[in-house]
């Protein structure tokens, strides 16, 4: 009997990736979904409360838009099917059906800097690791491999506290090949690109002012285009460039790694962008360090997904042993946790 596959998508980044990874399984039987959750982020998400998320309604139309473009087999969060092997795309929350399968973690692109949440998550590990973001990905250590973009990356997660024996450094797809980025029909040449952060709809602080006017001071005069973040509001931040930038085009769509292709100059904030400059070797400006950002840089060897496939082949062949590495097992993600667990903990010394 094939092998079924379930893969758990998120962002169109992370969907593309997953679709990629799995046109190279095609052995398997695949299923796809969106990303999901339950319990009290279920309800959370019902609320409207996580619209700024990959469990939000907005991704998640437009995740499962691109799946139905594609043709490609939807089994919403996993329920109609026995998997032999689940690939995903995140791990900051981790649903319950999965905790017991075999997981394979894929890094999507950068992930946000260790500020006061992270140590805050990492001192208190009671406490749900999405308060901080992407910050904490890969430290739920609930799956078998954790596919990563780089040596650099590979060292940056070991640091955190990932397992060195569960990584493997594969490359990421949609990263792996910035070179065929320079292939494109964009009209534009030779300009300054700014690509925009979703920071404030993320709950970060942003001074959206300054960014413009650092980037007209950058431009000197220079053609200056700013493509918009999907997931920020484009109607404010037309009129934010409009008024401090006045002259400056913005596309609120288009192919972003297409213009990074054609630009001298790439501006970002924190924005896994700024891969596809470094990689073309284009001036690039960050809110990270851009040294460190080269020693991150995805690996370039245009076969992540292929990569990504052939660990998934090997846990699939091995000898079946569901979710031996997930430390995860039924940890109960919920602000409630210390509370529950006080009680639970009270109740036994009663006895």
């Amino acid at each position: 009997m094939r092998k079924k596959i379930l893969f758990i998508c998120g962002s169109l980044n992370q969907t593309t990736q997953m679709h990629k990874i799995a046109e190279e399984l095609p052995e398997a039987e695949h299923y796809f979904t969106p990303h999901y959750h339950d319990g009290i982020y279920e309800f959370y998400r019902r609320l409207g409360i996580l619209e700024f998320s990959i469990l939000g309604d907005k991704m998640v139309r437009r995740c499962m838009a691109y799946l139905a473009r594609h043709n490609l087999p939807i089994d919403y969060k996993g329920m109609n099917n026995t998997y032999d092997l689940v690939v995903t795309c995140a791990d900051v929350v981790v649903p319950k059906n999965i905790r017991d399968k075999d997981v394979v973690l894929v890094q999507e692109g950068m992930t946000d800097p260790e500020n006061f949440l992270y140590h805050l998550v990492k001192t208190f590990p009671f406490l749900p690791r999405w308060i901080a973001s992407t910050s904490t990905f890969g430290l739920s250590n609930a799956y078998r491999k954790f596919c990563v973009a780089s040596e650099g990356y590979r060292d940056l997660f070991i640091r955190k506290g990932v397992d060195p024996s569960k990584i493997a450094v594969t490359g990421i797809p949609n990263f792996d090949d910035c070179a065929g980025f320079q292939r494109n029909d964009f009209a534009f040449k030779h300009f300054v690109l700014v690509c925009t952060s979703d920071a404030r709809d993320t709950f970060k602080i942003e001074n959206r002012r300054r960014v413009i006017e650092n980037a007209v001071k950058i431009a000197a005069g220079r053609t200056l285009i700013f493509k918009l973040h999907p997931n920020e509001e484009a109607e404010r931040a037309t009129k934010e460039i409009r008024r401090y930038a006045p002259g400056a085009v913005i596309f609120e769509s288009g192919n972003t790694e297409a213009m990074i292709a054609n630009c001298d100059v790439l501006i970002t904030q924190f924005s896994s962008t700024v891969f596809v400059g470094i990689a073309l070797g284009k001036e690039v400006y960050s809110n990270y360090d851009v040294g460190e950002l080269r020693r991150l840089c995805p690996i370039q060897n245009n076969s992540a997904a292929r990569n990504i496939a052939s660990v998934c082949r090997e846990i699939l062949e091995g000898e079946h042993l569901p979710g031996e590495a997930n430390a995860e097992k039924a940890r109960v993600l919920t602000p409630f946790r210390p509370i529950l667990q006080a009680a639970n903990d009270s109740a036994l010394l009663a006895k």
